[in-house]
Formats: C-alpha cells, structure tokens, sequence
C-alpha cells in the first residue's frame, strides 16, 4: 500500500527559511497584540484572588504549557508573590500534600483537556482550593472547573500542520507575566525588595546598592575650597584605586564642588591657566551632581550616561561625602551604544 506523501516540503534556499522564520514571528506577535486587546475583567478577577492568597501560587500544567508554567512561577516568585510548580504526573504520586487550603492553583492547558491536569481537578476542589485556567476556553474541562478563566482562545499554532506549540505558549507567557508584573505593581514592589531575590550575575550588579559598589573615605581625594590648586595636586595619593576627582567642602565638611584631572587638562588646553596658588574654588564645578549611598547601582548607571560624567560623589544626609562611584567601576554596566 502507497502512503500519500507529505504535504509539506524541505526550506532549502535561506530566503525561503528567512521568510519563513519572519511569519512565524509575526504570527505570535498577531496573536499577542490581539490577547492584549481581549483581556477583560476575568484578569482583573485574577489578580485580586492572587493578592488575597495568603499562601502560595501553586503553577501547574504538562508538557510545554509545563515549561511556561515553570517560567512563571520563577517569575511570581522573583516579583514578591511566592510560588512553585506542581507536575501534574507526580502530584498524584503524593505531591498533592503540598497544595493547601490557602493556595491558589494556576493550571495552564491550551486545549484544557490534559488528562495529568483534569485528573487533579476534583482533588483541588475537594481541598476547596480556588483555580485560575489560563487554557483556550470557557468550556472545556479545566475552563469549566476554574474559579476563573483567563482565555487565550483557540490558537492556531506557528508550524505548518498547526502541531507544535508556539503561538499559545507565548500567549500563556504573555498572559502570565503580566499578572506577575501587575500584581508586583499593585503592592508597589520595590527595586530593593527586587534585589534580595537576585543577588547574583550581571542583574545582581545593577541591583546592588551604591553602598556596596562605592569607593569608601579612604579612598577619596577630599581637600577644603580654600586650599590652592597647586597643593590639591601636589600631594601624594596613595590610595588603593586613583579617582581623578576631587572632592572640595566647606568648612563645614559639606561638599560645595568638585574637580577633575580633566577639568585641569581643558583648562590648560584652552589656554586658561588660573595661578596655581589661588583657591581651587575658583575652577572647581559647584553644586555637582551626587547620589546617596542606598540607591541602586543601576540608577547611578543612567545618571552616569545621561549626564556624561565620570565621577559621582556620594554624600550622607548632612551633605558630607563618603564615597565616589567612578566610571570604571561600572563599566561593565553601561549600555552598549548602538551602531549607525
């Protein structure tokens, strides 16, 4: 007996693949432009289940909605609503015992027929434990057992024969994502609070507090308005790491300018040459732009690129310097500029 053949062929030239590749991402950019016009009150129904839970989000879903479901409960959990994943399969092996009665369950199946899902439904409403569905309707399975249904509707999936899910997983993602962020927003979930749950890699660093990052007392150069150019620059520094600013104060410690080895060098290369023994106050740059030691290494970062400075002093609440962020300390940190 003869098998039909396959009704789709190989994308062998690259501008067949790049075209295709196109389309696929337009497809889920359609389907995400339209979830996000369809949202209605259901999702507002969600969050506030969610933010009256007083126990934890428990995610749930099989196969790639498992996956999603994975991502989100990282992503409710690093946003201040606690959260973990449930695997349908094991939980009827004895993870059931995790769900209790002041849990929320936020079950995730496209078709909202998924059998390792469906099965745990009547054993969740045993517990009295409320559902949120995000799934493609009302009326299957799962939309019929939820509290509340965040419908994604029937997606059509990216790949040729409508099989492997792409476009209704990056729905269910979109969906999610926003009620973790929402719910984030509505308890004013702070940069701060953000930074405990990320200490590490390159978002642990932008998180840090200018505190951690900053160059500490003995390693500032600090000298009175009054003193003379010549001696601000003639003493030694012996510091562990060189800033090339100078901090100036009054004579009450509290920081009235700063000055810069590249202030010196533009004023001698526009021929300005102050007496090298006059007050450096003359040349020094007053009221300079400051932080304080407990903002966000990331701000400081946009500050440093916005004002196209190299040197950010530091002060306490009585306007005395304690630290200097310099430029080199945060290199790493800073945008990449975009080529022409």
């Amino acid at each position: 007996m003869n098998l039909p053949a396959p009704s789709y062929r190989a994308l062998n030239s690259s501008l067949e693949q790049l075209r295709t590749g196109r389309e696929i991402i337009r497809a889920e950019a359609r389907a995400l432009l339209a979830m996000s016009e369809s949202l209605d009150g259901a999702f507002c129904d969600a969050v506030e289940l969610i933010d009256n839970c007083q126990g934890s989000v428990i995610v749930t879903g099989m196969g790639k909605a498992g996956l999603i479901g994975r991502k989100l409960a990282a992503t409710l959990s690093s946003t201040g609503t606690r959260s973990f994943l449930l695997h349908p399969a094991e939980a009827v092996h004895g993870d059931l015992g995790c769900i209790h009665p002041n849990d929320v369950v936020l079950a995730l199946s496209h078709s909202g027929e998924t059998e390792e899902v469906c099965r745990l439904l009547p054993i969740i409403k045993d517990l009295q434990v409320p559902i949120i569905a995000i799934t493609g309707g009302n009326h299957s399975t799962l939309g019929s057992s939820a509290d509340v249904v965040l419908s994604i509707g029937r997606q059509r999936e990216a790949d040729l024969h409508s099989l492997a899910p792409t476009v209704s997983t990056s729905v269910m993602l979109a969906v999610g994502d926003a009620l973790a962020i929402v719910l984030s927003q509505k308890r004013s979930f702070s940069p701060q609070e953000f930074a405990k749950f990320h200490p590490g890699g390159s978002l642990g660093q932008q998180l840090k507090t200018v505190r951690e990052t900053m160059r500490g007392i003995d390693q500032l150069r600090i000298a009175n308005e009054s003193t003379s150019i010549r001696e601000v620059f003639s003493r030694v520094d012996d510091s562990g790491r060189r800033t090339g600013a100078v901090m100036l104060v009054d004579d009450a410690g509290c920081l009235s300018g700063l000055f810069t080895d590249s202030d010196l060098a533009r004023l001698f290369s526009q021929h300005r040459q102050p007496p090298l023994d006059s007050p450096i106050a003359e040349v020094m740059t007053r009221s300079p732009v400051t932080t304080t030691p407990d903002a966000i290494l990331s701000e400081v970062v946009d500050l440093l690129t916005e004002r196209k400075i190299s040197e950010l002093p530091v002060i306490d609440d009585r306007q005395h310097p304690i630290g200097l962020i310099d430029i080199t300390d945060v290199i790493g940190l800073m945008p990449q500029e975009k080529e022409d």
